[in-house]
């Protein structure tokens, strides 16, 4: 899994097998390390969930967890749907926009840039 992030946006491409592992009930999750301190760190994580109704985000220091609902994981996993896209409100006038997609591959990409994704809608199209 990937992540991006700008101003209030999170970004997370998900890969052939972090979308099996959801489908499987998995917590996908990965840390950045910002120095050798145990906590120097910091982890996204996704997580399928079977109580939450619309996509929501968990915060806590060092770490975000965006928490989607299993029927919205069932219908991104099973069909060519790309993403999942929310923007939430966090209160004092802001929102923060979610997206969760799937990781297409490069179309000039190496194989092993391409490995574990997903085949890209693009690659036959012509000029």
């Amino acid at each position: 899994m990937k992540v991006r992030i700008s101003g209030n946006s999170l970004r997370f491409r998900v890969s052939r097998s972090d979308l099996a592992s959801l489908q499987a009930d998995v917590r996908i999750e990965t840390a950045i390390h910002f120095a050798p301190e145990p906590d120097a760190r910091f982890t996204y994580a996704l997580e399928r969930s079977s109580s939450a109704q619309k996509l929501a985000v968990r915060y806590t220091p060092g770490e975000v967890t965006v928490l989607l609902p299993a029927a919205q994981a069932n219908a991104w996993s099973g069909t060519e749907q790309v993403g999942v896209y929310e923007s939430l409100d966090i209160g004092h006038a802001e929102r923060l926009d979610i997206l969760l997609e799937k990781d297409f591959a490069c179309i000039n990409g190496t194989d092993a840039q391409n490995a574990d994704t997903f085949p890209n809608p693009a690659a036959d199209v012509g000029c």
